[in-house]
This record gives C-alpha cells, structure tokens and sequence, in this order.
C-alpha cells in the first residue's frame, strides 16, 4: 500500500511518539498526570521493542553490523528493566522521576544508533535493499495487535533477549 509509511518511516514516528510523551512528563504537574504519561511511555516502548525484534531486527541479521545489532537487543533489555520498574512503582516512589529520566536518555541514545545518517541502522537497512514496504505492513499489523491485547489485558513481564541473570 504506497499510502501507508514504510518500516523506517513508522518506526520513526514511533520515536517522536514517544519523544513527545518524556517532554509531557518532564513538565506535567501532580502525580496522576505523570502516572499516566509515565504508562503511556511504558505502552509505546514495550510495542515498539517487541515489533522491532520480532520483525525489524531479524530482518536486518547478516545485512547490517553485527555489533549494531547486538547493541540494539542490548539497550532494549535496559529500557525493559527500567520499563518494569516505572511500571511496578508510582509517583510517590523516591526513583520514580529518576528512573522515567534515565530511560529518556537511554531512548534518546538508541534512537541516535538506529537513525544516524550514514551508518545507523536505518541508512544501513536501507542501503541494504530490505523491502521496507512489506516490513512496514508487517509493523503495523503486529503493532495493532500488540496495542489491542495491552490495553485488554495490560502489558506483560518484559522478556529480555540478553539480560539472563537478572530476573525482572
């Protein structure tokens, strides 16, 4: 469908979803209002990760940098820890800010890794000749079936792909 965004396109906008949303919290007031930004982050981040292993990223092995890669599945264990963490706790924890902070910042860094011009993940998925059309169909349905089973059910405990001695 030339009408819908390719993979790189919706998973950029996935980005600046979620980049909006650590800007909300940063300036939203009284602890119900950051709770529920707080979630929605959560939300977005857990479909996004999950939608980029299980899709993105194993069609990009052995086209783009191992070690890309490998930092990718990496930083998203992180995010998943602190994702728990956030969703575990409340307002009213001492860490709460903090941890939403750090997790912006370890977002902001990932989205720089996959979205650098030359050699990021995207400009190298891309150089590489992956149908980015038919990736972006694939996204978008699990992205929508991943949304529906969450907001029905809630999120579930994240599964780390690296992270193996640490129990969330």
């Amino acid at each position: 469908m030339a009408d819908q965004p390719d993979a790189i396109a919706l998973l950029k906008a996935d980005h600046r979803t979620v980049e909006e949303l650590f800007e909300q919290f940063e300036s939203a007031s009284g602890s119900g209002k950051k709770q529920k930004i707080a979630l929605q982050i959560c939300l977005e981040l857990t479909v996004h990760a999950q939608i980029e292993e299980e899709i993105f990223y194993p069609a990009c092995e052995g086209k783009i940098e191992e070690d890309l890669l490998k930092e990718a599945y990496v930083e998203h264990d992180g995010a998943k820890v602190l994702i728990a963490e956030i969703e575990a706790g409340g307002p009213d924890d001492e860490y709460y800010d903090a941890k939403v902070k750090v997790l912006s910042e370890q977002i902001e860094h990932h989205v720089e890794e996959e979205e650098k011009r030359m050699e990021g993940m995207f400009s190298q998925a891309r150089k590489a000749g992956l149908d980015m059309d038919a990736l972006g169909e694939q996204l978008r349905a699990r992205k929508e079936e991943l949304i529906a089973g969450y907001k029905a059910g809630g999120l579930t405990k994240p599964q780390t792909t690296t992270l193996t001695e640490v129990t969330v």
